[in-house]
């Protein structure tokens, strides 16, 4: 140290030298003391002189060091790997001599090679089985070990592949693996990540969080390559449970907005939208310390002021106004009609509903203002705006980088609700806690970064647009172009070519619409197109491999849930189902009578609801019992741990005791006729209980060619349609979900609906 100072005043002196400069000086030099010393000394004294430069330079902080003592002494330290600096930082926490498990490529540079000789490394081929042999022989002989799963450097700045031979040491050696997650060392100048995708520092602070020890849970029949395949599946769940475990969802909505603007920095670009262009995280923010001034008189602290706007800038600034303003956004579904909204509303007790005049007069929505009147002061942005004098704008530029009022975590934050697809809609009241569980749930397990564009289309209103296609990319630094309507079928695909979008939200009614009218170059840019609210058809996963090469990532969720329960990921992604269960998130199958292959689903986690609000009890919340939400949905879970819906428990028709899926149904007559809609749905039957309609658009339909396909696909005859009528189009709701109160409605009040195929059972 005396000689890295020497060295440090001289640079002062001579060169002039820079505080950094000095820095990265005396850095250097103590690392070459050391390296001196240890090589005649042992390498506990490199690891000390590590933690000392690790601490000084990059004010390291430890959480969690107690674990390490509980995980024994060969214990197996897994990381996720950002930088160059990560095996010093690994060394660093150890207290014996580990062994290195390294990548064999890496172990092969030059300025590599000179280090291996101070650790005890062992070069990890995959292609070499015995190394692996060797590394599960030197932890079960007492050494532990530092390995990095990934094998390789990030190069999106999210965890990437998991090699199974990572896995497969953890689970032969019996050992306890330790998960520890680097945070901070992906900002410096010794990353693969480029100036694009992270905001480049030479000495951000640095987080090292150790998890207490686990063992790999690995069904014991399996063998060979099978259960090398688990054993690198589990250890990817350890990883990414890490990764989500060890993101803050301690804070609030404008906190993790502001904390963003603060990592990415403030003028980079957060959204974009055809209307008014682009908005920086400065100026989202400013403009919602603004607003926020200006909604306050609306109504008080903790009070739900609605929002009726469709998906651009603007809705997103008036969302993060009322939220720091104290107030809570009730997200009012502008499609749902006047009397849907209205009883929305009083659920919510919402006294004052901010709207624009623009978007009233172009989306023909007078009666439901009018609706909306009757009980609550509508508020239009436009008279608002002009009533923004020169102090206002002063006072949102000051105090932009703080929330107007401090709210807690579990605090409402957001107030969505249920499509109405089963009955009158339901306010879902979601705190601040659960939102930013769920982006962290879903940053765990798919790999984005600063770099991504995403491409939202979906209405605010709907809990998928909201957290995945809002709240995820402006927490995440991803920007985000927002358009208002996703039925523009020809323009949306042109737009995603323009913006060089590479992540896309969406259902399968639009995905189906915009792929039919796409060219075939216009998605190139595109790394996800992700799905939910709706199960995918196979013809529309088809329709998109062959024409743009590209999978869908179907996933699964709930509004009450965030939404996010499961999806497919690129690295584990099985068609037909959903995905896999997120991290964070309980599962509790309970059987159902007459229904063999699947069970109800009750979930359990931080980013479940605090509760319903109903028409019937304004105002009120009616919390869960016990923290278990009853989904509704019929799945199954198999062995890999991949869900598929086997349908709604409302939406199984019980025909002379048997229980049949009406989603089933709908599958299989989809498959035959996969450019139609389709919806089934069930009635009442004096014979049987009750009855399956099917409602197509498909002009041709016949119950004899639909019967043969039914036997041909093995499927029981219960799930023949009792009748099948052809319309001209099937009615949807605002998010792209087929209306099914509303198909039912139609087919109650249309018995002899033209061209009736009425059956001969």
């Amino acid at each position: 140290f005396m000689v890295a100072g020497a060295l440090g005043a001289a640079a002062i002196q001579a060169f002039g030298a820079t505080e950094p400069q000095v820095m990265i000086l005396l850095g250097v030099a103590n690392m070459l003391f050391a390296f001196l010393i240890c090589s005649r000394l042992h390498v506990n004294v490199l690891a000390d002189a590590l933690s000392v430069l690790y601490r000084a330079v990059f004010r390291m902080e430890v959480r969690g060091y107690e674990n390490v003592a509980k995980a024994g002494t060969n214990a197996i330290f897994a990381l996720n790997h950002v930088s160059f600096l990560d095996a010093g930082l690994a060394l660093s926490l150890t207290d014996s001599n580990p062994v290195f498990a390294i990548d064999h490529s890496m172990a092969q540079r030059w300025w590599v090679k000179p280090w291996l000789h101070l650790a005890n490394a062992m070069p990890l081929d995959p292609t070499k089985p015995m190394a692996t042999r060797t590394l599960i022989h030197a932890v079960q002989s007492g050494h532990s070990l530092v390995i990095f799963p990934e094998g390789r450097l990030t190069v999106t700045g999210s965890l990437m592949k998991v090699y199974d031979g990572a896995g497969l040491i953890a689970e032969k050696s019996e050992a306890f693996l330790l998960p520890v997650r680097i945070d901070g060392l992906h900002a410096t100048p010794f990353t693969r990540l480029s100036s694009r995708q992270v905001r480049r520092r030479w000495f951000p602070k640095v987080t090292v969080t150790i998890l207490p020890p686990v063992k790999l849970d690995v069904p014991k029949e399996l063998t060979g390559k099978k259960r090398r395949i688990a054993a690198g599946a589990a250890l990817y769940t350890v990883m990414s449970d890490l990764i989500y475990q060890t993101t803050p969802t301690n804070k609030t909505l404008p906190e993790a907005v502001i904390a963003a603007a603060r990592e990415q920095g403030a003028s980079q670009i957060a959204l974009e939208d055809p209307l008014t262009g682009d908005f920086s995280y400065k100026k989202l923010l400013v403009s919602a310390a603004v607003l926020g001034r200006k909604i306050m008189p609306f109504a008080r602290e903790g009070q739900a002021i609605g929002i009726l706007l469709p998906t651009s800038n603007v809705t997103a600034s008036v969302i993060l106004a009322t939220a720091t303003a104290g107030r809570v956004p009730a997200m009012l579904n502008f499609s749902a009609g006047p009397g849907n909204i209205r009883s929305a509303c009083r659920a919510a007790k919402v006294e004052a509903v901010v709207t624009s005049r623009k978007f009233v007069t172009e989306a023909r929505l007078e009666q439901v203002i009018a609706a909306i009147a009757e009980t609550a002061q509508v508020v239009y942005l436009e008279e608002m705006k002009e009533k923004i004098s020169a102090w206002d704008k002063m006072r949102g530029l000051v105090e932009w980088n703080r929330p107007l009022v401090r709210r807690n975590p579990d605090d409402p934050a957001i107030i969505l609700f249920t499509s109405g697809s089963e009955g009158t809609p339901k306010g879902v009241v979601l705190s601040h806690r659960n939102i930013l569980t769920n982006a962290a749930q879903a940053a765990a397990r798919i790999d984005f970064g600063r770099n991504d564009i995403a491409f939202n289309v979906l209405p605010l209103f709907h809990s998928f647009g909201l957290t995945a296609g809002l709240v995820l990319p402006l927490v995440w630094g991803l920007r985000t172009y927002l358009y208002p309507t996703p039925l523009h079928y020809r323009i949306i695909p042109v737009l995603v070519y323009n913006t060089n979008a590479t992540l896309l939200f969406g259902t399968d009614t639009f995905l189906a619409g915009y792929a039919k009218n796409a060219n075939a170059y216009d998605f190139r840019s595109l790394r996800y197109v992700l799905a939910g609210a709706e199960r995918v058809k196979d013809a529309t996963r088809m329709l998109w491999m062959e024409k743009f090469g590209l999978r869908i990532l179907e996933g699964y969720g709930v509004t009450e849930t965030s939404p996010a329960l499961a999806f497919n990921t690129p690295m584990f992604n099985k068609f037909g189902t959903v995905g896999r269960m997120l991290p964070g998130i309980e599962t509790r199958l309970e059987p159902v009578p007459g229904i063999a292959d699947g069970a109800r689903l009750f979930v359990k986690g931080a980013n479940i609801m605090l509760g319903y609000l109903r028409a019937e009890n304004p105002g009120v919340l009616e919390p869960l019992s016990g923290g278990w939400y009853d989904t509704g949905d019929i799945v199954s879970i198999d062995s890999e741990g991949f869900v598929t819906i086997r349908g709604r428990a409302k939406r199984f028709a019980k025909i002379g005791g048997e229980m049949v899926s009406l989603a089933a149904v709908e599958a299989l007559a989809a498959s035959l006729w996969p450019a139609a809609a389709i919806a089934a749905v069930a009635m009442p039957d004096p014979k049987k209980g009750e009855k399956i309609i099917l409602v197509t658009t498909q002009p041709d339909a016949s119950r004899q060619v639909l019967l043969d396909h039914i036997r041909h696909c093995g499927a029981t005859e219960l799930m023949i349609p009792a009748q099948i009528k052809i319309a001209a189009n099937i009615p949807l709701l605002g998010s792209g979900k087929t209306d099914y109160p509303a198909v039912s409605k139609l087919v109650a009040e249309q018995p002899e609906m033209e061209r009736l195929l009425l059956s001969s059972r």
